[in-house]
């Protein structure tokens, strides 16, 4: 059976999601229609399907697809898409958007010049430290700093969670480095019992960091505003930054906070690139 979907397509720094809106849609295998979308409408830093979900505790859900169909879990450029997504097709027509997530309840604040939406502010909360909720296997209380091989280099790596898994790996060698080869690597190591995201990133000064992002099950994004919280809160940790920074990526600058609260605050921007009707095989 063929069923036309309505989506639209949102950018924020290279990850590029497709958005459905399930207070209208009834999709029956979310995942498949994730897979099917891939297939067409991804290109570079695209990171899965969004939908965007009634909620009973928050004013809307999200709900994240990669693009091989499996759902994900928490994404900092995705739920910035899914506030700008509810305000601009009416679903929510408030400045401060409350976002359910698989990593708890996100906030997000929507910075406008008069209707338009200029830029997003979301508070992605705690980062989760320890090595059990990452998850890592080690008998170390945390993960931070230690030695890891990958294929003929050893890193530093320093893992935690949103919700979903990201370890940052020390590298001063940003340009230079065969992402290709030790991204895979390093997402599957075996320290590691799920996939994990891996943030190469190195510091500049204390209000400057940049990065290179390995998503696993995609590849290479040219932008991931959860790797860009990542490097923070640990090069934070390693005292070599500052609990403001401003994280440079392929796909452009995003700007992270870490407060007194230990959330994590980001601000960037989020655009819509398109708007289609998808033909869903089922």
């Amino acid at each position: 059976m063929t069923t036309n979907v309505p989506f639209t397509k949102i950018q924020a720094y290279g990850n590029a999601y497709i958005f459905v809106n399930a207070f209208k849609e009834q999709i029956e295998n979310p995942g498949e229609l994730s897979r099917q979308m891939s297939n067409r409408y991804f290109g570079i830093g695209s990171d899965g399907m969004v939908l965007v979900c009634p909620s009973e505790s928050c004013d809307v859900r999200m709900r994240i697809f990669n693009p091989d169909g499996t759902e994900a879990e928490m994404c900092g450029n995705a739920l910035r898409g899914t506030a700008n997504y509810a305000y601009t097709y009416g679903i929510v027509k408030k400045d401060v958007i409350t976002v359910e997530t698989y990593g708890g309840l996100q906030t997000v604040t929507l910075n406008k010049k008069g209707d338009q939406i200029e830029s997003l502010t979301a508070n992605i909360g705690k980062p989760r430290l320890l090595a059990k909720e990452v998850p890592v296997k080690t008998d170390k209380e945390t993960f931070m700093h230690q030695e890891i091989t990958a294929g003929d280099r050893t890193f530093f790596a320093s893992s935690l969670s949103w919700g979903n898994p990201h370890t940052l790996i020390e590298c001063e060698d940003l340009e230079g480095l065969d992402i290709e080869k030790y991204g895979p690597l390093l997402e599957c190591h075996a320290l590691f019992p799920a996939k994990t995201n891996v943030t190469f990133g190195r510091v500049k000064d204390e209000s400057h960091i940049e990065i290179r992002e390995w998503e696993r099950g995609t590849g290479e994004t040219i932008g991931c505003g959860t790797g860009c919280c990542t490097s923070l809160v640990y090069f934070n940790l390693l005292g070599k930054c500052g609990r403001e920074v401003d994280v440079k990526q392929p796909g452009g600058t995003l700007h992270a906070f870490w407060n007194e609260q230990d959330e994590m605050i980001m601000t960037g921007e989020s655009k819509i690139v398109c708007e289609g009707v998808f033909r869903y095989e089922t």
